[in-house]
Parts: structure tokens; sequence; C-alpha cells
């Protein structure tokens, strides 16, 4: 029987039964059909059968925002977005995230063949997601975005991807979550032995097709390695 999951998806597959996934948290504000245009670029014709899944985040008051609710993976007090965080909205971002993975697994899918991806909110759940996740990932993709509760992981991450591979990419004119903050994250990731392979684009807050291939070839050489 099928794990049962919390949060609603949009589910697409380059072909029939799938043994490769990849788990997509979109930014705030946003929701799980926000990337999905990008798959005919992402795709490369010669890879087996992939899954995406792109989760909806809960709706819930934006602190930021005037308190006005939105999708959102956990709440921002402020416009400094690295302080004040949300840790109990973290978390449980977390959990509904690990459902996902156990859903694929559940599915056929080896965890060495999900892929965890996010932008900006997204990207730190994953980031948080997958380095605590106990058993072996394929990598991360973290775009536009920066990492939380860093410095719980020397007791929380996780043995199994203590090397897990990480593409990162941010906008050096990005006016919502400052490039400083992604190369921080980049660097607190080196420093713990993780292969970061950074790229840095003159853009805002968003992605552009010169990151779309760069990602193709990064998801090419280690999702189907």
């Amino acid at each position: 029987m099928e794990n049962r999951v919390s949060l609603p998806c949009v589910e697409i597959e380059t072909a029939a039964q799938p043994l490769h996934a990849v788990i997509w948290l979109h930014g705030l504000g946003a929701d799980g059909n926000d990337f999905t245009p990008i798959i005919p670029q992402l795709v490369d014709r010669d890879w087996p059968a992939l899954r995406f899944v792109f989760p909806h985040a809960p709706v819930r008051p934006v602190t930021v925002n005037g308190g006005v609710p939105m999708r959102a993976w956990y709440d921002i007090a402020g416009v400094r977005i690295e302080d004040k965080q949300d840790e109990a909205g973290l978390r449980t971002s977390i959990a509904a995230v690990e459902q996902l993975i156990a859903r694929e697994v559940a599915r056929g899918v080896s965890s060495r063949h999900v892929l965890l991806a996010g932008f900006s909110q997204g990207g730190a759940v994953a980031l948080a997601t997958g380095l605590r996740h106990p058993a072996p990932l394929a990598g991360i993709v973290a775009l536009s975005t920066y990492l939380m509760l860093g410095e719980r992981l020397a007791t929380e991450g996780a043995p199994a991807n203590a090397h897990l591979p990480i593409f990162m990419a941010h906008g050096s004119l990005d006016p919502v979550v400052p490039q400083a903050l992604g190369m921080a994250a980049r660097d607190a990731l080196l420093v713990r032995g993780h292969t970061v392979a950074w790229h840095g684009y003159p853009m805002a807050h968003q992605v552009c097709l010169e990151e779309i291939a760069d990602l193709r070839a990064w998801i090419g050489a280690h999702l189907f390695a």
C-alpha cells in the first residue's frame, strides 16, 4: 500500500515506470506548478524515466507579509531572512518532505536515486532535509537559497549523506536572498566535506537559461551515475 503524504503534489513522469525521482520545492508564495515549465528544457532525451514531484507548501500566515496567509514552508519574521529562523515550521516541512521520500521508496525508487531540489525557501528546506536524511540520496539542488540550522548539523547531520553532492546557484543581483547568504552556505557545506558545484549568474531572484543548462549537466552526472 502506498505511503500517505500530507502535501498535495503535481507529478510529471517523463516515461512509464520511473526508477529515479526529483522532489522539487517551490519558493515563498508560489506553488507546485511554479517550476513545471522548465522540464522540457531541463530533461535530456537520453535520460531514463524520471518522476518529478512538485509539492504545494501549506498556506500559513507569513509575518514579513503582514501576516497575510500564503503558501510557505515556514514563517519569515523580517526582511533579514537569516534572522529569527522559524525552527518549528522548518522541522514540520522537513517531516513532510521525508514522507515524500518514503513514498518514492515505496514506489520502487531507491533513495540513492532521489534528488531533492528547491528554490529560495524551498531550497532551504531541501538542504535541511537532505543533510539529515538517514539513507543515502542522489544529491541536493539548492537554488537562490541559504542554510538554516546549519549549527545543528554537527549533531543532526546524517552520516549516510555526509558527502552528499550539492548543486548551488545564485544571482549576483538577487535583492531577496543576497548572494552572500548563498556563498556562506556554500562555504559551510564545503567545510563539512560536501562536493559543492557553485554557479553564480548576473540575475536577480530567478532562474536563467544558462543555469538550467548547467543543472542539466549536473543532474546527468549525479542522478543517473
